[in-house]
């Protein structure tokens, strides 16, 4: 509604502070409608090249990072590398193809093997070889197995003959690797059961989507042990990352989808060399309240690695102490980019850099032990987050409460113990990247099918997902390594007691153990 000129103040003070209000709420539209922009038109990237468009020096005495550009947060490749390291060189195959690949020779004869001067026979002095890169499509084939019976002649009795083998599908005319393949494009490469039938039809195989749904589901039951060991090895660590994204479950009663949540469990000991190897495991839950989280986190101790979310909070307060929080320090970045971004402020800047700073002795001590990174966080790192604070502490009395710049201001200050618990834990990481990343498939999964059709199929989703994307973790072919567990579990070669053996990381290690043994 507009503001008549007789409903303006009469008084000064009165009057300047509807100004200021309304000066502050124009600020968080013209954020808003900012960021909508970026949203569907801008670039997804938040290093500094990328919000800088004409890389403009930024003069700050008190901060020595001997990098320019500094280098960016989160996990976008560098645009420049820090001052000592060499540029890596490019991956590429040329002249080097994989040596794990079979070998198919096909060889090229001359027209004519004859002396074109004397006519005598033309002997092979060499060869030039080459190779290129070849593919044969997905098959379709027809698997016939075959039972002979024996008998004795002389005998009525004892005739032989081979047991028949356990089948994924009881009773159904498909194998258990056209199972896998269909779980494994959906889950890993973000092929809805849709199109799938569209491309089995496109070679004469008219399925209907609710076989295929069927298929899935019947994978998923039979998984779900292994799911559920790899939930509990996740939970047993004493560091943990947790994220939530939501989900769109088909309401048919409603004719309309309801929103639902998938919350992802993640450790990852690499950048320190700890024990616990990189995992990930989905739970789908009908909502994202505190009761959700508590009902999954039952009985953890420990780190938990976090945005700052209400929930987690209320689950650390809930738990009196066993639970301590970490809040992911490009969050915090995040909100000081969208100020940035809208209104091209100079303290945003100054603390977006500041932070890359962080984050380029991040990337430097990456790998190291944990005590060695905590040596060189508390020495490098604590007095620029020290620095920091005092810059962002002075900054904030002198704005608007309700700017938006304000805002990243408070949400820094008021998370600061969480967002600088890595300056006294070495395995403790400044971001939740980690759990972030592995939310990407289910984002990307989602874009291409739009929603789940049931409570059962995304429960489905959360159990193929969870061992599919550590496989993918681990560098594992998706395909192979789900295939052989299935077909151990169905066949019962690997009993109940043995399904840690299933488990990626330990599915890996035998295999190149046995490997290493036939070479």
């Amino acid at each position: 509604m507009a503001i008549r000129p007789d409903a303006l103040p009469t008084d000064l003070a009165a009057l300047t502070e509807m100004v200021l209000a309304l000066d502050a709420e124009n600020e968080k539209l013209r954020v808003a409608m900012q960021t909508l922009k970026e949203m569907m038109f801008g670039k997804r990237s938040e290093r500094l090249a990328a919000l800088v468009a004409e890389q403009l020096a930024l003069e700050l005495d008190d901060l020595e990072t001997g990098v320019t550009p500094p280098a960016p947060a989160n996990d976008d490749l560098p645009a420049t590398k820090p001052a000592g390291k060499p540029r890596k060189k490019a991956r590429r195959n040329i002249g080097a193809l994989p040596k794990h690949l079979p070998r198919c020779e096909q060889v090229l004869e001359p027209d004519a093997t004859a002396c074109p001067c004397c006519e005598g026979r033309l002997h092979k002095i060499g060869e030039d070889v080459s190779e290129v890169l070849d593919v044969i499509p997905a098959i379709l084939r027809v698997l016939r197995t075959i039972r002979p019976k024996y008998a004795c002649r002389g005998c009525t009795d004892g005739v032989v003959q081979a047991k028949v083998l356990p089948r994924l599908i009881e009773g159904g005319m498909v194998s258990t690797a056209l199972v896998t393949h269909v779980v494994v494009s959906k889950s890993a490469w973000y092929l809805p059961l849709y199109r799938q039938v569209q491309i089995l039809a496109s070679q004469g195989i008219h399925l209907d989507r609710a076989t295929l749904a069927g298929w899935v589901k019947r994978a998923a039951w039979r998984l779900k042990s292994l799911y559920e060991l790899q939930l509990r090895t996740i939970q047993a660590a004493p560091r943990l990352f947790c994220d939530e994204t939501p989900m769109p479950v088909l309401d048919p009663g409603r004719r309309r989808t309801r929103i639902c949540q998938f919350w992802a469990h993640a450790v990852d000991d690499r950048p320190w060399g700890g024990p616990s190897p990189p995992t990930v495991a989905y739970v789908f839950a009908d909502g994202r309240g505190t009761e959700e989280i508590a009902g999954q986190l039952t009985g953890f101790s420990g780190i938990l690695q976090v945005d700052g979310y209400a929930a987690y909070k209320a689950l650390a307060r809930e738990h009196g102490g066993a639970i301590q929080l970490a809040f992911c320090l490009a969050h915090a970045r995040r909100k000081f980019v969208e100020v940035y971004k809208a209104d091209q402020s100079p303290f945003a800047r100054e603390v977006i850099e500041r932070l890359q700073a962080v984050y380029v002795i991040e990337a430097e001590i990456r790998g190291s032990s944990a005590e060695q990174r905590l040596a060189a966080r508390r020495t490098r790192t604590a007095p620029l987050m020290e620095t920091l604070r005092a810059r962002l502490t002075a900054m904030v009395g002198q704005l608007f409460s309700q700017s938006k710049l304000a805002e990243a201001i408070n949400y820094a200050l008021n998370h600061w113990d969480g967002l600088t618990l890595f300056l006294s834990d070495g395995r403790v990481e400044v971001d939740s990247n980690t759990v972030e990343r592995s939310m990407r498939p289910i984002a990307m999964g989602r874009r291409n099918s739009s929603f789940s059709g049931s409570e059962g199929g995304a429960e489905s989703w959360a159990i193929l997902a969870s061992l599919v994307n550590t496989a993918k973790l681990h560098d594992l072919d998706p395909q192979a390594y789900l295939a052989e567990v299935l077909e151990r579990i169905v066949s019962g070669r690997t009993k109940s007691h043995q399904l840690h053996e299933l488990l990626a990381w330990n599915w890996k290690t035998a295999h190149a153990r046995t490997a290493q043994v036939a070479a």
